[in-house]
């Protein structure tokens, strides 16, 4: 029995137990094969969600590679000389409950640039980072940090909506231009945020 086999109950011929078993069986193998099926696709999607991330974790990587050694010139073009960068700058004070990371740490005895770099930053990534340079400015509360804290966001692609977001939130935004890349400063109706 296959099946694209059907049964009509005939009043003079109902179907017999064994019609009824095969019919049951073979919707049983049925139920199997595509479950099995949704098993493997399943399988397949974790595996390509696997190798999604990690190429963007390494075009991540790229693009701070390409951003950060130029970034203290950028800066200081702007009037912000930072002394020391650091890139991938953890805190996990347990004590006060504490956890952040940064993707680029600026910092000069006055001012501290915290620098969130993704390959397409969205309005989701900026709440993220407000939410990183709070928890920053109250680590170095709690530990007699007085310097201002400022926030930047950096994208390979980054949309007007989210360019304005950024700006809007009183971050710096860095987008690429030719062969390097230029630092947007809040201006006009918008104002640079200081933690």
């Amino acid at each position: 029995m296959t099946s694209a086999q059907t049964f009509a109950i005939d009043p003079g011929d109902p179907p017999s137990f064994e019609k009824v078993w095969a019919a049951i069986q073979a919707t049983n193998e049925q139920i199997a094969a595509t479950d099995k099926q949704i098993k493997e696709t399943a399988r397949q999607m974790k595996e390509t969600d696997r190798k999604l991330g990690e190429l963007t974790n390494r075009f991540g990587d790229m693009v701070e590679h390409m951003v950060v050694p130029n970034l203290l010139a950028k800066f200081k073009a702007l009037g912000f000389t930072f002394e020391v960068a650091t890139r991938d700058y953890k805190i996990a004070d347990e004590k006060n409950g504490i956890f952040a990371e940064a993707d680029v740490f600026l910092q000069n005895g006055d001012k501290v640039m915290i620098v969130e770099i993704k390959a397409t930053p969205s309005t989701k990534d900026v709440d993220e980072h407000t939410e990183r340079m709070e928890k920053l400015r109250k680590y170095a509360d709690l530990h007699g940090d007085s310097r201002k804290y400022l926030g930047a966001v950096a994208g390979v692609v980054t949309s007007d909506s989210v360019k304005n977001y950024a700006l809007k939130r009183g971050f710096f935004v860095i987008v690429p231009s030719g062969d390097t890349f230029n630092i947007i400063k809040p201006e006009g109706k918008y104002h640079v945020r200081e933690w």
